[in-house]
């Protein structure tokens, strides 16, 4: 209620009920795309016939997609306005996934996966930039920890959804799932409010508008906070690729059950990132929770190297590093937007582009060699990485009390 109260005072002529119920739609959407798939993982390797490597690249393509997306995107709705960025996406999205469906051979399907992901993009970037075309401060905090605290429980029902489904109509009735997901977003896209009207977009040509990259790309607070969630997302994206193999194959759990683990541990990310709005200045909360996530990834990393087959602490460290990931995220986002909000669009393009990036890197990589030790050592690496950004971050004067 606290949040709406906010909201109505910065926003009063504007349904502020529909607008967040659909950015929570559009947030949910981009993390379905990638993690209602990943129980189907193991299932998708034998029907194509390919390695563990080359199914993880669907994660990694769908990636890209929404890398280009989102660079493409940024400089055009600050130009052109949000909503038709919101109705092409969506369309691209739907006709990708349909098609993928019928893909003949897994190159095939990684080339549908680019072009989900660049229909995809919509979803996470608008749910970042409209928030920063209409609220600052606490109040854009607070919208960015709900954001956060969704693409939580997102991650948290998707993998349910998808392994039911999976187990249910294989790996091309979650497909059908997502399909049908960017048709409902689609029907309610006209009712949404264009929140960049005309007097607040970017003059000039639209090459011209592409220019705001270079001015965020020399702001030193903008940089460390896209770094800090960009690295946090890493860690996610190692725990999202190696997780079906590591629960199914590793352990033998079924797709459904892998699911419901995944589902109950992401709750523990939208607890993070409403617990991170405690913090004064806001910017404290990203070094508790990197100290927090380096001490209890490293520790997961030893189990998973040295106790392989131990489940119940495998499972039992996920909490507080989902929990520390979560706390990360809403700092992240919150203080590059708010640095970014005068050129929104491109400011949210690049924090999702860097969190995409080490994404794509990490993801493959998971399936190189022994797929435990992999994931152990990205538990080491990505955490110091993200300390290193928390500790910039923290010397930084507040920007957000």
């Amino acid at each position: 209620m606290g949040i709406l109260k906010d909201a109505k005072a910065a926003a009063p002529d504007r349904s502020i009920v529909f607008m967040i119920i659909y950015l929570v739609g559009l947030s949910a959407f981009g993390s379905f795309v990638n993690d209602m798939y990943l129980p189907s993982l193991p299932s998708m390797r034998k029907f194509f016939g390919c390695t563990v490597s080359m199914v993880q690249m669907g994660l990694t393509t769908g990636m890209i997609g929404l890398a280009a997306g989102e660079l493409f995107m940024g400089p055009v709705s600050d130009k052109y306005g949000r909503k038709p960025m919101l109705v092409g996406s969506l369309i691209a999205f739907i006709i990708a996934s349909v098609v993928s469906v019928f893909s003949p051979d897994i190159k095939f399907f990684l080339v549908c996966r680019f072009f989900q992901g660049l229909g995809a993009s919509g979803g996470y970037f608008l749910a970042r930039s409209i928030p920063a075309d209409i609220f600052a401060g606490r109040t854009l905090a607070k919208i960015m920890a709900v954001i956060g605290a969704i693409n939580g429980i997102a991650p948290a029902s998707a993998p349910v959804f998808g392994g039911i489904i999976s187990d249910a109509f294989t790996w091309k009735g979650v497909f059908w799932a997502l399909t049908i997901f960017g048709v409902v977003l689609l029907v309610f896209a006209p009712k949404f409010k264009e929140s960049l009207t005309p007097d607040k977009r970017q003059q000039g040509t639209v090459l011209q508008s592409f220019s705001n990259y270079l001015v965020l790309l020399k702001n030193k607070a903008f940089m460390i906070h896209i770094f800090l969630k960009g690295s946090a997302l890493g860690l996610m994206f190692a725990y999202i690729s190696a997780g079906p193999f590591i629960f199914e194959n590793h352990f033998g759990y079924s797709q459904t059950v892998f699911g419901l683990f995944m589902g109950g541990n992401a709750i523990c990310v939208a607890i993070g990132s409403m617990v991170a709005l405690k913090f004064k200045p806001l910017k404290n909360a990203a070094l508790v929770g990197a100290i927090g996530l380096i001490v209890f990834a490293f520790a997961e990393a030893v189990v998973l190297w040295f106790f392989p087959d131990v489940f119940l602490a495998f499972e039992l460290l996920f909490l507080p590093i989902l929990f520390c990931a979560g706390m990360i995220f809403t700092v992240g986002n919150t203080l590059a937007m708010n640095e970014g909000r005068s050129t929104a669009g491109d400011a949210s393009a690049l924090l999702g582009v860097v969190g995409y990036i080490f994404g794509a890197v990490v993801s493959p990589l998971m399936g190189q060699g022994n797929i435990l030790h992999a994931t152990a050592i990205a538990f080491v690496v990505m955490p110091v990485v993200v300390l290193v950004m928390a500790i910039l971050s923290y010397r930084l004067a507040p920007e957000l009390n």
